[in-house]
Formats: structure tokens, C-alpha cells, sequence
């Protein structure tokens, strides 16, 4: 029944992928695990029934990113329609909240420019070195595919070759993501080194003509100065053990800082920083494949450490160069 994998995914052909199934949701049956993979609003709308068919379900869309209520309001433009639901999903990103996906029913997708905008910010924040009487600036650039599936004027290849187009120049919404997890990191500082008032950021996104992928240039300031060694000794005690973070910064090849093209179809994050002449401004930076680490990757990686399993599980290809 249903059609072959390859049909949607040619690359698939040949493979043992199986066939696809489309069940309309009023034949949904009971399941292990659900993917939700609705539009914006609808997973909020559904959560009850999908809920009943699974024991575990992995929201993709943004209806269960946010715990604050008002906060979701301030970012979506309306009250959430199921907020009794909010404080059950753990938002999946792994390495910001491994310990509470272990054994988790229920998880949130992430924005994929909150989460390379996280991933370039995590490491400093832990060590209670940024200074948040300065504002944090991430300045993003993406792919085509950030636009979604359905065509548009702006998607049209005429329009989009050749383009470098703010299409989101201040007040994107994945800000909230990026708030959280400094309220949540931040939380978890030493009381002297909890910073006076909350951080402000701000997040510009710029479309160019790159099919998948993001790029976050992060811009920040110290507490005080520092030389690069300390970067790298914050960066290592962060991700020395995660599986799918790689710390990027050479002095030699073409490939010194982390770059969006190397990782297209992959989970990898790869994440890097230059610092200053005089040790105080720091520019971090994060790449990603925003369908996989940004999205479909994190999803899986999040099912495999609820389950227990081998969180690289199903996510090991390595990239393609060139």
C-alpha cells in the first residue's frame, strides 16, 4: 500500500526504505511514535487525538517551542489554543536539554535559526562570560528552503537568483527561542555572575541563494578581556562530548570557520568564534543544515535519546565536499 520512499525522495531508489503510508488523521490507529509535521497552528489545534494515537510524539512545528504563555502570544500574534499542553513538551534540542529529553513523552521541535543562533551562544553563556549590559546581535543567512515547500512569488527562480534579501531585518520570531535559553542557562550561573537585567536580542535574516543551510554570525561582548585560549577552553568543556558538535576554526585551508555547504544533509553543527584585538568583542558562529539539525536531524536525535537508544542512530552521514 501507499507509495514507495522514492517516489517524494528520489535519492531513496534502490533503497530497503519501504513504502509510505497517508492515513487521514480520523484513521490514525495506535502507534509507538509520532512525527507531527503540520503547519504552524494545526499540531496545537490536533494535539489531543495525535496524542491518543502514541505513546511518544515529536512536534516539528513551533505550537510547543515556548513554556511562557505570554511570551508565545507576544511572538505569534494570538493566544496559544492549547496552553494546558505547553509545560508537557521538551523543547528538542538536545544539547541545551538532553537530561529532560531522557525519558520525555512529549517534544518540540526548534527554529532552526534559534537553534544555530543557540549552538554559537551556548558555550560563553555557560561560562558566565558575556556581558549583557551590551546587546547580543545575530546577524543569519539561509537557504531557499527555510521558505518551506509551497511556492511564492519570492521563491520564483527569476526572484531568487543571485539574491541577498532581508526578507526579516528585526523581530523574528525565533528570538523567543533564544530567550529562552538564556533564561534557562542564565538560571543556572553562580548568583554574582547572574547578570543585572535581561539580555536583548536582536536577530536579522537574510535569504541567499543557497537551497539549504544556515549561517549565524553572532556579535557579543565580554565581561572582560580575554584571549583566545579561553574561547577554546569555554568551547571544549561545552561540547567535547556532543556527537553532532564540531569546533571549526583553523588558521590554514579554505575552510577555517564553519560554513553552511559541508554539511547539507547532515546533523552536524559545526561551531566557531574570532576574537578582538583587544579581547572584548567576540563573533560566534554556528552552520547547520536547516531541514536536519534545524529540524528533521534534531527530531531524530531527540527520539533517540528518549528512547535510549544510540543517539547518532539513523543521523551518521557525514556531508557531501564538494
Amino acid at each position: 500500500m501507499g507509495e514507495y520512499a522514492h517516489v517524494l525522495h528520489p535519492n531513496l531508489r534502490g533503497m530497503r526504505c519501504g513504502s509510505l503510508q497517508f492515513i487521514r488523521p480520523e484513521d490514525a490507529q495506535r502507534t509507538d511514535v509520532v512525527f507531527l509535521c503540520l503547519p504552524h497552528g494545526e499540531a496545537a489545534a490536533q494535539v489531543d487525538r495525535w496524542a491518543a494515537c502514541a505513546d511518544f510524539l515529536v512536534d516539528l512545528s513551533a505550537d510547543f517551542r515556548l513554556r511562557n504563555i505570554s511570551a508565545y502570544a507576544k511572538w505569534y500574534g494570538h493566544e496559544h489554543p492549547s496552553p494546558q499542553w505547553l509545560g508537557k513538551f521538551v523543547y528538542g534540542l538536545p544539547e541545551l536539554t538532553r537530561e529532560h529529553l531522557r525519558g520525555a513523552r512529549y517534544v518540540s521541535g526548534v527554529g532552526c535559526n534559534a537553534t544555530a543562533t543557540n549552538l554559537a551562544l551556548l558555550p560563553l553563556v555557560r561560562a558566565g562570560m558575556l556581558d549583557f549590559s551590551q546587546p547580543i546581535i545575530a546577524d543569519v543567512k539561509v537557504g531557499s528552503s527555510e521558505g518551506g515547500a509551497e511556492s511564492s512569488p519570492a521563491t520564483h527562480h527569476p526572484e531568487r537568483s543571485g539574491a541577498v534579501r532581508s526578507y526579516a531585518p528585526a523581530g523574528h520570531r525565533h528570538i523567543a527561542e533564544v530567550e529562552m535559553m538564556l533564561e534557562m542557562e542564565l538560571a543556572k550561573l553562580p548568583e554574582g555572575d547572574q547578570p543585572n537585567t535581561a539580555p536583548t536580542i536582536h536577530m536579522t535574516v537574510t535569504s541567499i541563494e543557497m537551497v539549504r543551510g544556515v549561517l549565524a554570525t553572532v556579535h557579543a561582548f565580554l565581561r572582560q578581556p580575554a584571549q583566545e585560549k579561553d574561547l577554546w577552553r569555554a568551547f571544549r568543556a561545552c561540547y567535547k562530548d556532543e556527537p553532532f558538535v564540531r569546533i571549526v576554526k583553523s588558521n590554514t585551508g579554505i575552510f577555517r570557520l564553519p560554513e553552511p555547504k559541508i554539511l547539507a544533509g547532515s546533523n552536524w553543527a559545526d561551531v566557531g568564534f574570532a576574537l578582538s584585538d583587544d579581547g572584548r568583542k567576540v563573533t560566534l558562529l554556528c552552520a547547520i543544515d536547516n531541514l536536519m539539525k534545524g529540524a528533521a536531524g534534531s527530531a531524530v536525535q531527540c527520539l533517540n535519546v528518549m528512547m535510549g537508544w544510540d543517539e547518532r542512530a539513523g543521523l551518521e552521514f557525514p556531508g557531501l565536499h564538494p
